[in-house]
């Protein structure tokens, strides 16, 4: 199976899910509704709270994903081949990540744009800001940590994967 029809198909699989799935958690779960005013007009300062064009802040957001699927996605690849990759990128975006990302984001616009630690404050108790904040922490600590342990066995089983993995970061600040 050449690698555009497989392109293709997961860009279909994605644009079904997004029909389906997406626009059930936005109805049903979430309860979207346009007349919302969200955090950056209401609380319009021309610093923190600038209304913007939903097209850059997709590209905020599309650059800022940096989750397990797209760094242990292609390490999966290598060790096992591309379709438990392919599984673990489509799948894993669809069910964890995508849900994951709409809910923390519909969370924070309905609390003023405020982090989860934040709000989990007003929710709970203040201690427990703390207490989450520290949670999260922790959390991203073991993370990075995932990363560098998956991305070393990946290099020590392939020595021949350091020589493209290094050139993203001068590719990356090319197309930057």
């Amino acid at each position: 199976m050449g690698a555009l029809l497989i392109m293709l198909l997961a860009f279909a699989g994605y644009l079904i899910m997004y029909q389906l799935y997406g626009k059930y958690i936005g109805n049903k779960i979430f309860a979207l509704n346009d007349a919302n005013t969200t955090p950056s007009v209401e609380l319009e300062d021309g610093i923190d709270y600038v209304p913007t064009k939903k097209e850059i802040i997709f590209g905020h957001h599309f650059t800022s994903i940096a989750g397990t699927g797209p760094i242990v996605g292609p390490a999966i690849a290598v060790i096992w081949g591309w379709l438990p990759a392919l599984l673990w990128v489509f799948v894993g975006s669809i069910i964890m990540g995508a849900v994951h990302d709409f809910g923390s984001l519909i969370i924070s616009m309905r609390n003023q744009g405020k982090s989860i630690s934040e709000f989990t404050a007003k929710y709970v108790s203040s201690r427990t800001k703390w207490f989450f904040f520290f949670i999260v922490f922790i959390e991203l600590w073991i993370v990075v940590a995932i990363f560098g342990l998956v991305i070393a066995i990946l290099f020590n089983l392939y020595p021949s994967s350091v020589f493209p993995v290094w050139m993203e970061i001068p590719i990356a600040l090319a197309l930057g």
